[in-house]
């Protein structure tokens, strides 16, 4: 039989600036308020929120493998340097965030606002966004290579250096992004709602497929009027 302590279901909890050495011992936290609480290096290993709030919490270098949060609100809190594989966020609204260095191999983002997020330097592979809310999210170098994206909001996102090859986007939109650098050898954009580019946005999408309207748009960009026979 096992010796580990059994883990228990709190709803509704004040936790407020809680730190991790008095957050309780349980598996799943329902409509609790974590609101500025403390729970860097914390394990939390298989944990489950499910509406709470944690909004401005730090959770940096937290355990957070296999992790599940569902709908409620982390807008401002910090995940920097947190381990995340196979974490799940679910309608989430994680706006602000920041996740510097985070590990999220195989991490899933589901209908979470991302607004102000900052992506960057993440590690691991296999990480997924779709139908989120990514508005002036910085994104620096982040790889979706080979994912399907779908449903996302990219409007004036920072997505400089980041690998986007082979990557299919349905239903979402790019507009005033910022792609010095980016990589889009192979992708097909058609599904993409590329917005007026300009000269130096149409030049970054060398080697991507693109529709005859957007195909329009980026001669327009270039200087080059299409005139029908």
């Amino acid at each position: 039989m096992s010796t580990e302590p059994a883990r228990t279901t709190i709803a509704d909890a004040d936790l407020s600036g809680v730190d991790r050495d008095g957050l309780p011992d349980a598996w799943t936290f329902v409509r609790c308020d974590l609101t500025e609480a403390d729970l860097r290096d914390a394990d939390l290993v298989d944990a489950v929120f499910t509406d709470c709030r944690l909004d401005g919490a730090r959770l940096d270098r937290a355990l957070l493998d296999g992790a599940r949060f569902e709908g409620g609100s982390a807008a401002g809190a910090s995940f920097a340097h947190v381990d995340g594989p196979d974490t799940r966020f679910g309608k989430v609204d994680l706006a602000n965030t920041r996740w510097q260095g985070a590990l999220l191999t195989d991490a899933e983002f589901t209908g979470c606002r991302l607004t102000g997020a900052a992506l960057t330097s993440l590690r691991g592979v296999g990480y997924a966004f779709a139908h989120c809310n990514l508005m002036l999210a910085r994104c620096k170098g982040v790889d979706l290579r080979g994912r399907t994206l779908e449903g996302l909001r990219l409007d004036e996102a920072d997505l400089t250096g980041a690998d986007l090859r082979q990557t299919v986007w349905v239903e979402s939109r790019l507009r005033g992004a910022h792609l010095a650098g980016a990589r889009f050898a192979g992708a097909d954009l058609r599904g993409a709602d590329l917005g007026e580019l300009t000269l130096d946005q149409a030049g970054n999408l060398r080697g991507a497929a693109v529709g005859p309207a957007q195909a329009g748009s980026i001669l327009a960009a270039l200087g080059i009027t299409v005139v029908a026979d």
